[in-house]
């Protein structure tokens, strides 16, 4: 009798447990996290499936997403500094800027073993504790050869004459407005880093009356291109199949004489409530299983060496020989600088 009892007493304080776990005595389940990621707004539906559903699936979290251009999702940080932000993608200029402004944890490499696999180019970005490359791109020229009546093979074509009124470039706030100033300083032959930009500022005066629009958002390209509001244009190879797909006549170059690079970086901010899920993601995202996947699905380079790709998924990608001949925007130079090239510009092109 007395063996029954402990055991009918037991299994009461078995079930008594449970249910104090859960509530109602059913199956205890993990608390489900949830990690906030500010990102570009390029392809969403494919970085879901490719990128932030499996994590979402292998971690057991649920990934909000704030989204929208580098340059308005910084600002939007750095004026609120309780943001619920956690992760925050960004091109290599903004970045910089918020690794001086203080915004960023300074990244403990051993808690990414993937960025032990990352290329050259993109360890020297993150040497001094910057958040880590997760793809680099690059600027080339998308035209359509029949409207524009003539071959453009190189950045001084863009200056022809004929093409009064027809082209689009990155606005000077966008990721790759500087780098337009740095192909405007070439067409002058003079290095932008002497001058502080003056001989580039003289190229963007003579182009201006080809330029009929500036831009910053890329899926804007598409449909100035659909409407014959451009022939020409200046874009980064990310947006390059966006572009090609809704467009057909359009081909993209980039030409002989060399381009200019940029990295998307990843960096945790420093009032983040989830830093250890944020490692993770960025693992996650300097992955060879996830870069092999974004390579095709969302045309972004990889940064992460063991990935190597065939010729049709390396096509429009900062890779191989367009790698090679890549030349650097230097961030700082460029950030010391950009309020005054702003106003100039904005007097300039955006009157």
């Amino acid at each position: 009798m007395k063996k029954r009892l402990g055991l009918a007493s037991l299994t009461l304080a078995t079930a008594a447990i449970l249910a104090a776990c859960n509530g109602n005595g059913g199956t205890t389940k993990e608390k489900q996290a949830t990690l906030v990621i500010s990102t570009f707004g390029l392809e969403q539906d494919k970085m879901q499936e490719d990128v932030f559903k499996p994590f979402e699936e292998k971690h057991n979290v649920k990934i909000v997403l704030e989204s929208g251009t580098s340059s308005e999702r910084y600002t939007k940080l750095k004026s609120n500094p309780n943001s619920t932000v956690d992760v925050i993608e960004l091109s290599q200029s903004n970045a910089a800027s918020g690794v001086s402004d203080g915004l960023f944890e300074t990244i403990d490499s051993s808690k990414v073993p993937n960025m032990d696999k990352l290329i050259d180019s993109a360890k020297d970005l993150s040497a001094d504790g910057s958040g880590p490359a997760y793809t680099l791109n690059s600027i080339g020229i998308v035209y359509n050869k029949e409207a524009a009546g003539m071959e453009i093979k190189e950045w001084d074509d863009l200056w022809d004459p004929s093409l009064k009124g027809k082209i689009s470039i990155p606005d000077i706030t966008s990721t790759f407005g500087p780098a337009m100033l740095y192909v405007a300083s070439k067409h002058e032959n003079t290095d932008i880093t002497q001058d502080n930009g003056k001989a580039a500022f003289k190229a963007i005066t003579d182009l201006s009356p080809n330029v009929v629009k500036t831009y910053s958002k890329s899926s804007d390209l598409a449909n100035m291109f659909q409407s014959g509001e451009i022939v020409a244009a200046v874009v980064g190879d990310f947006a390059v199949p966006m572009i090609t797909q809704a467009n057909p006549d359009v081909v993209y170059l980039v030409p002989e004489s060399g381009t200019y690079a940029n990295f998307n970086t990843i960096n945790i901010n420093k009032n983040s409530k989830n830093k250890d899920l944020a490692y993770k993601y960025i693992d996650w995202r300097l992955s060879q299983e996830i870069q092999e996947k974004t390579a095709k699905s969302l045309n972004e380079a990889p940064t992460n060496k063991d990935v190597v790709l065939d010729d049709e998924t390396a096509k429009n990608k900062t890779y191989g020989a367009i790698a090679e001949r890549t030349n650097k925007v230097d961030s700082l130079f460029v950030n010391k600088n950009l309020e005054d090239w702003i106003n100039q510009w904005n007097r300039i092109l955006n009157r």
